[in-house]
């Protein structure tokens, strides 16, 4: 299970690398012809704008990969509470150690929780709109008997209806594999 998660976000990864390494050498290549009119400019922006579809269909692509895991037969979706609640961690705490060890970082899909342990991989769904997002439990928390989990701000912000509120009513479901 974690094996294929983890080769899921690399091919992730060297996507979104490749596509900025790209964007890096038409970037270069216009810097080699240090004296270039503003009609060349344009075309170079043209051309990686281009670049960037195509990338983004070659994610697109891995997006369908991670959705075919959704309905992987070999992966169970353990219910573990309904009616959680879900708060977010606020930016202060980006590049702070969390209790596993790890640097946080808010643009990551992780979360906090006060018992699960660290590497869980659960899925965390909105019951107000049925929207869902899959984090890995990387922390301890959250500190208040109310709230359930503690999420990244871009999982919270994924799957909330109010981007506003603070608090979602959520399902938590533990992801094993078979």
């Amino acid at each position: 299970m974690n094996n294929k998660i983890f080769i899921l976000l690399f091919l992730i990864f060297t996507t979104l690398s490749s596509s900025f390494s790209a964007e890096n050498s038409q970037k270069q290549k216009g810097k080699k012809k240090a004296k270039s009119t503003k009609i060349s400019d344009k075309k170079e922006n043209e051309k990686s704008v281009a670049s960037i579809k195509i990338d983004t269909s070659k994610v697109k692509n891995i997006i369908t990969e991670i959705d075919s895991l959704n309905n992987d037969k070999s992966l169970v979706f353990k219910p573990y509470k309904k009616k959680a609640h879900a708060s977010y961690y606020h930016n202060k705490f980006n590049g702070r150690r969390t209790a596993s060890g790890l640097k946080f970082d808010n643009s990551k899909l992780t979360a906090a929780h006060k018992k699960l342990p660290f590497g869980t991989i659960v899925r965390v769904t909105n019951e107000a709109n049925g929207k869902s997002v899959i984090v890995e439990i990387t922390d301890r928390g959250p500190f208040s008997k109310v709230r359930e989990i503690d999420l990244t701000r871009k999982a919270f912000m994924d799957i909330a209806a109010n981007k506003n509120s603070g608090v979602v009513i959520v399902t938590l479901e533990v992801i094993e594999t078979k």
